[in-house]
């Protein structure tokens, strides 16, 4: 006898066999069942917060034993106490014959694998994904089905139309496969193995007799290939099976809330705060400690009658605009004086104040609104849905007299669904009857916001772009100031389960998506700086979202994060990469990263919060602000730190990612076997190279023909491997945009020349680089605000923006563009500049030569 449930919205159907037993006898067996597994349940339940503390803290083998044949038993207790729990509540319903209950329908259950018991399967899978459990009395947002918008990346689609994060991969699948399953009628059964192969993650396969099979790796086999402990109490049943990439491991698969769940949250909430703190407390200190010698000889200089500023390298251009701040004050001030009696102040009519332009005061407000006013430009708010279901910003900056601001509702966000081909308008006139400006996005780095763009006044890179003639777009990533998702809320795990895949995937391809509607073209422009551009690396790999690059004219990279600089092996930086990943979480949770960091921004003046976020940057990040304008620096400080997941800091700085293998898209032994291969190719002239790669691919085409497992063919294969063309292990095809890359020479914290190793040496052959400058002398964030930025890097860009744009005929020319010509993917331009310091000492020592 089969029992069916379906809800009344049709989204979910249960089937439970009860193998032709009377009502009756049924009903008993149930009572008894629920009777005889209470008392154990609650029992051993009452050891699980125990079970957190040691088994994954200590892991001492007796524990781990006590585990695997004590408490693991009584989970299985407790999820069959479940499952009689929802029948009993389902003949409940039927006994009151509840019009929105269920219906029953008796029915022989098929043999073993069959689409009936995919139903029960397919539900019980739907319920591990769910937005909530399914005894919710409202029932929204059940798992009805995973969308894969990239190869590792599936999206959980809700019955009612929402979205929730990412899943492992395996996960999503199983629901896929048992959807098809549930709604099949051919008879075709399913049936799931252990893999014979231990290297994979999973296969679908069909057996003889036209059966489905479905291959999952084993419990032991995952125990083998993970490197690491496992966290999260109980919620380590539901870690993800393996790691589909050495640099992207699975993220944690947390599941609707429960009490249990919601009782290990809370003590991962309650150690992250008193660990994360005290981690804070001696990062604090540490910045305060080390700032006590700078700030002994700033007095000694004083003391001497010296100007212990006197030595930064534009002194004089700061004195100069600190001056010109406080004369465009006083004459704001003046002519509000006048303006409050009525007449003309005798001092506006001096000569001097002129060409003055009148500001107002200048208080220090995390608001780019205000700096945009400052300047003559505004700002306007896009809310923006990725297609996980996260809420994020983005911020367009317009000329007033050229834009009139969308009303608030048409600004709000437009769903999940991206790059629809609709557009609110076709690109066309503007204010004035004039042509419109090309679009371009601007995307922030790590724990910042994109106000980063806008704190230098008329020098900013946003507001210098908006005044030459570009409409300017600051995309934010998730999470950010306000942390909203469509469906969670801030204390569910599932909102900070993501890293720098998922903003590279998701919050980046979103955000481009809703420039490409609000503007109405084809492709726009992407300055990223830092973090930024290390999500755009990722999001554009071919195993990623490489589709991502046609929406693109030109990626344009500051200081670019792809390979790690020597700060990783600072002390503090170590000791993140030395704990275990259950001490990471334990250390900063599972949810936002030092949270407090943001409570400070809220409590603490606006000065002294400045001041302490330069100290303990500048310590952690080994950064001065030697080319900045220190009378703006409060400023800049007021858009960071920003909400992050502890999630995406332990992809930066834990043992298993970034700070192992110092590369974004690389591990540590393939980029070093790289580099090797360049030292040993440099010694060879292009005709031997060229005979090794013709060589190489003879040898692997032989190889390839030779029976597996032979010795001879093994080495015959590695060794063509070593002689390989160097294109092989590229992380980009055909999709990727044209680069142009400006790297800080004097960096600790990135590696930007090895990057440009990477592309000059061939190792990447769908990549055009249109341009690339080393800055010796600049830091990380000198790139972005450094008082030359405008004209080492912002006229720079400028130019490249208008040389790569596909719409030139419908723009109008920006200004300082007039005379830049259009870049031609075919061939090398003679304006593609290369103009870093080593560059031009070489032309001068060649012209020297010359004229010897």
């Amino acid at each position: 006898m089969t029992l069916m449930a379906q809800h009344s919205d049709g989204a979910t159907r249960r089937k439970y066999s009860f193998c032709g037993y009377p009502r009756n006898i049924q009903v008993v067996y149930l009572l008894f069942q629920q009777s005889f597994h209470f008392p154990c349940f609650f029992f051993f339940s009452l050891l699980r917060p125990f079970k957190v503390l040691r088994l994954y803290l200590v892991g001492h083998p007796a524990l781990v034993e006590l585990h695997d044949h004590v408490l693991m038993p009584f989970s299985y207790i407790q999820r069959t106490f479940g499952q009689v729990t929802k029948l009993n509540s389902i003949w409940s319903n039927i006994e009151t014959e509840s019009p929105a209950a269920m219906s029953v329908e008796v029915q022989r259950l098929p043999c073993e694998g069959s689409a009936e018991e995919a139903v029960v399967e397919f539900t019980h899978q739907s319920e591990k994904l769910s937005f909530q459990p399914p005894d919710s009395p409202d029932n929204k947002g059940v798992a009805v089905e995973a969308i894969f918008v990239a190869p590792q990346d599936a999206v959980i689609v809700t019955s009612d139309g929402n979205r929730l994060p990412a899943v492992p991969v395996t996960e999503a699948y199983k629901l896929n496969v048992l959807r098809d399953e549930a709604e099949r009628h051919d008879g075709v059964k399913v049936h799931v193995r252990k893999a014979s192969d231990s290297r994979d993650t999973f296969k679908e396969t069909e057996d003889s007799e036209g059966d489905r099979v479905l291959s999952f790796p084993s419990e032991e086999e995952e125990k083998k290939r993970d490197t690491s402990e496992s966290t999260d109490g109980n919620l380590k049943r539901s870690m993800p099976p393996s790691y589909t990439h050495p640099l992207f491991p699975p993220l944690p698969l947390y599941g609707p809330p429960s009490r249990w769940r919601d009782i290990q949250c809370l003590l991962f909430r309650f150690s992250s705060f008193f660990l994360s703190l005290a981690f804070l407390g001696v990062i604090v200190l540490g910045s305060l400690f080390t700032s006590i010698p700078p700030a002994f000889q700033h007095i000694w200089k004083r003391l001497g009658s010296k100007d212990p500023d006197a030595d930064r390298p534009f002194y004089q251009e700061e004195r100069r605009r600190k001056q010109s701040r406080e004369k465009q004050l006083r004459l704001w001030r003046r002519r509000k004086s006048a303006r409050h009696l009525d007449h003309e102040d005798s001092e506006d009519n001096d000569e001097s104040d002129s060409d003055v332009k009148a500001v107002g005061p200048d208080p220090i407000v995390c608001d780019i609104g205000f700096y945009a006013c400052r300047v003559g430009l505004d700002v306007e708010t896009h809310l923006v849905e990725t297609e996980d279901g996260f809420i994020i910003e983005l911020w367009h900056v317009y000329d007033p007299e050229e834009y009139t601001p969308l009303p608030e509702e048409e600004r709000r966000h437009k769903g999940p669904d991206l790059f629809t081909g609709k557009f609110r308008r076709e690109p066309g006139q503007t204010k004035n009857n004039m042509k419109p400006k090309f679009p371009v996005l601007l995307m922030h780095g790590l724990l910042q916001s994109s106000g980063a763009y806008c704190v230098n006044d008329e020098d900013s890179l946003a507001f210098f772009l908006c005044k030459s003639g570009y409409d300017v777009w600051l995309g934010n990533n998730r999470c950010g100031f306000k942390p909203r998702h469509i469906l969670l809320e801030y204390s569910d795990p599932r909102m900070w389960c993501w890293n720098i895949r998922q903003m590279g995937v998701f919050d980046l391809a979103a955000l481009t998506s809703r420039v490409l509607y609000e503007t109405g073209f084809e492709k726009i422009g992407l300055i990223a700086h830092s973090q930024g551009t290390t999500q755009t690396f990722v999001a554009l790999a071919k195993e990623q979202r490489p589709d991502l690059g046609e929406k693109l004219t030109v990626f344009c990279a500051l200081a670019p994060a792809a390979y790690a600089g020597p700060l990783i092996g600072k002390m503090y930086f170590k000791f993140m990469r030395v704990i275990t990943p259950a001490m990471f979480r334990m250390l900063f949770g599972i949810h936002a990263f030092i949270p407090f960091m943001m409570t400070m921004h809220s409590l603490l003046h606006p000065r002294v919060y400045g001041w302490l976020g330069y100290k303990v940057f500048s310590f952690l990040f080994n950064w001065t602000d030697r080319r900045w304008d220190r009378d703006l620096k409060n400023r800049m400080f007021q858009f960071a730190p920003v909400y992050v997941s502890a999630e995406s800091m332990r992809w930066w700085l834990g043992r298993e990612c970034f700070a192992k293998h110092k590369c974004i898209l690389a591990t540590k032994e393939e980029w070093r076997a790289e580099e090797k291969e360049d030292r040993e190719l440099d010694k060879l002239d292009k005709q031997e190279r060229s005979r090794n790669e013709k060589k190489a691919d003879k040898i692997l085409k032989a190889a390839e023909r030779d029976m597996e497992g032979n010795h001879e063919s093994e080495k015959s294969k590695h060794a063509a491997r070593k002689m390989r063309p160097k294109g092989s292990r590229a992380w980009y095809n055909h999709q990727a945009p044209p680069f142009a890359l400006w790297v800080c020479g004097n960096d600790a914290l990135v590696d930007g020349t090895k990057l440009l190793r990477r592309f000059d040496g061939g190792r990447e052959p769908h990549v055009k680089v249109v341009h690339k400058k080393v800055i010796e002398e600049y830091e990380h964030l000198d790139v972005i605000w450094a008082m030359d930025a405008v004209d080492q890097v912002f006229t720079e860009i400028r130019e490249v923006l208008w040389k790569t744009c596909n719409a030139r005929d419908l723009c109008r020319v920006p200004e300082g563009c007039e005379d830049v010509p259009a870049w031609s993917p075919d061939g090398h331009e003679d304006t593609q500049k290369e103009v870093d310091d080593g560059m031009e000492s070489d032309s001068s020592s060649s012209d020297e030569d010359g004229s010897s």
